[in-house]
């Protein structure tokens, strides 16, 4: 049987650009009975991940420096500052951005932890190997592995639906995937 948990070591750091970093401290338990990982984000100005949803996990962040900008579907944006927490709910999509004029830093933690440290190391290291964008073939195997825990929703539904199986069967052909061999399986809900 394949692993479900991530068991990447951390400390973990995730650098983009010298502005742009995720730094994965450590898995603690939440309380809840759940494995968490402490997160800290430093976003350059305009930065930020796209739309998304955790279907499986909750995630709160608490802006240290400068200004988030935060959009949620059926909701005016809102913004938050030093000091102030935003948490979502797993199931929530959200989408968050550096809305002020310095880095955007701030510290939160994801629970359960299951695949999202793998899933983010592995988008990221495409990420910089592509210079600035991921390769269509690891977003393809990355977005359908994980379908039941993560969505893009800024991705269009019939490219994930018909563009990226179609790149996972090309990906597998041509043999791209040997790297990937030992990614945890995605959670189902329960």
């Amino acid at each position: 049987m394949k692993k479900i948990e991530n068991d990447i070591q951390l400390p973990l750091e995730i650098t983009n650009n010298p502005e742009d970093v995720m730094t994965f401290h450590r898995y603690y338990s939440d309380g809840q009975g759940r494995k968490a990982v402490e997160v800290e984000n430093k976003i350059p100005i305009k930065g930020g991940p796209p739309m998304h949803v955790h279907y499986l996990q909750d995630e709160s962040l608490t802006v240290i420096a400068g200004t988030m900008g935060i959009k949620e579907p059926g909701k005016p944006e809102r913004f938050i500052t030093v000091g102030e927490t935003v948490t979502w709910l797993a199931g929530e999509p959200h989408k968050f951005w550096n809305a002020g004029n310095q880095t955007l830093h701030c510290t939160g933690w994801v629970a359960p932890v299951d695949s999202f440290v793998y899933l983010l190391k592995e988008i990221h290291t495409s990420v910089n190997a592509g210079n600035g964008k991921p390769s269509m073939f690891d977003i393809s195997f990355l977005m359908r592995r994980y379908k039941s825990e993560f969505y893009m929703l800024e991705i269009p539904t019939f490219v994930q639906a018909t563009f990226f199986p179609l790149m996972v069967l090309i990906g597998k052909l041509l043999g791209k995937y040997h790297k990937f061999a030992d990614a945890p399986e995605a959670r189902k809900a329960n």
